[in-house]
């Protein structure tokens, strides 16, 4: 596959599989020197004020262990250490370049570390997380429901999972500039940043695919969520979901 140009079938929602993965993980291994610039630029300079929401949401306990999956240039395991320098944070991704411009800003955090890993099939083990947080992840999976179920399955009982993802608004005025914003000015802005046209114009396309907060929701209570529920940010662009593991009875 040429690595320049989007594929039909992909921007038809049939590019499936492992197929699929490969082509997401060249696609931000090439832009990720310029990622975080272009994340502050699309989101108006609030992205770090979510990942520090979702930190908060996370309610990490003493000590705890953190999986922060799709961790790309490790922002939200960042945050996590910023609010529970105690934690101890496992940055997993299949984009290795992300990682690495993880590993230089990571400025001596001694409580995170970084693992390759796919979304879909994680090496871990049952039961081994106390939190798992992940920013961005869900459009880019080929499976959403087989992704829940690994979050679930290397969760601990009582743990939460709290999952990010842009979304679109509700009011029909704030509909048409963020489709105005989305799908001209970042692929426009993406492109001339970054040297990658095809990377950003995926965003609005993954965006446009993805399933409403609603039934996100309900896929997370179908993989076994319980206390499942969201909050809408950024004149609700952004959705940031939280379930919880439950406990045994």
């Amino acid at each position: 596959m040429n690595n320049n140009t989007f594929p039909q079938h992909d921007m038809d929602g049939l590019l499936q599989g492992q197929q699929r993965g490969q082509y997401v993980a060249r696609m931000f291994g090439r832009i990720a020197a310029r990622y975080d610039l272009l994340n502050r630029f699309m989101s108006l300079g609030q992205d770090q004020r979510w990942r520090r929401r979702m930190a908060a949401l996370a309610e990490v306990p003493a000590q705890g262990l953190v999986l922060d999956l799709a961790t790309g240039t490790g922002d939200v395991a960042l945050a996590v250490l910023e609010r529970s320098p105690d934690a101890q944070v496992v940055g997993a991704d299949f984009a290795l370049p992300m990682m690495q411009v993880g590993q230089r800003k990571q400025m001596g955090e001694q409580g995170l570390s970084f693992v390759g890993a796919d979304a879909l099939a994680l090496p871990f083990h049952n039961m081994q997380f106390d939190a798992l947080l992940h920013a961005f992840l869900m459009r880019n999976i080929a499976d959403i429901a087989s992704g829940f179920r690994e979050q679930w399955r290397v969760l601990k009982p009582g743990g939460r999972v709290v999952c990010l993802e842009i979304v679109g608004p509700e009011a029909s005025l704030i509909r048409s500039v963020y489709h105005l914003f989305f799908e001209t000015i970042v692929p426009r802005v993406g492109a001339l940043i970054s040297g990658d046209a095809q990377a950003y114009s995926y965003l609005p396309q993954s965006v446009l695919r993805f399933p409403a907060p609603d039934t996100l929701s309900q896929m997370m209570r179908e993989a076994g969520f319980a206390q499942v529920r969201y909050e809408r940010v950024m004149l609700g662009t952004i959705a940031i979901h939280v379930g919880e593991k439950p406990r045994a009875s």
